[in-house]
């Protein structure tokens, strides 16, 4: 099985998800947004978290694919947004990290 920062390293989508990712990672907040995303009362840990929305992501993408009525482009795009945000703090090391997360992201944009 691959290590986690090998499975982000290796997800590819649409330009225009990554790109609305991108941008709504400056007003993300652990605190607040993973436990709705989740179901949970608190936050989990970083890794825990990711491999959770890296599944949630997956459901949503084979939505996508299929043309599924039910897939969301709003959820799926919060759903990048944690999960990019969770990976830049597991690569920063996590728990001191500000939990303002930045632009960077482990995802590329399918070509």
């Amino acid at each position: 099985m691959q290590d986690l920062q090998t499975r982000l390293a290796a997800l590819r989508r649409p330009a225009l998800l990554i790109r609305a990712a991108r941008h709504g990672q400056a007003d993300y907040r652990r605190e607040q947004h993973l436990p709705r995303l989740l179901g949970q009362e608190a936050p989990p840990p970083h890794g825990a978290a990711a491999l959770r929305l890296m599944e949630m992501e997956a459901e949503l993408d084979a939505r996508r694919r299929a043309d599924d009525a039910a897939w969301s482009a709003a959820r799926h795009v919060e759903v990048l947004i944690a999960l990019m945000a969770e990976a830049r703090l597991l690569r920063a090391g996590a728990p001191g990290v500000q939990e303002k997360a930045s632009g960077i992201s482990a995802l590329r944009c399918a070509t």
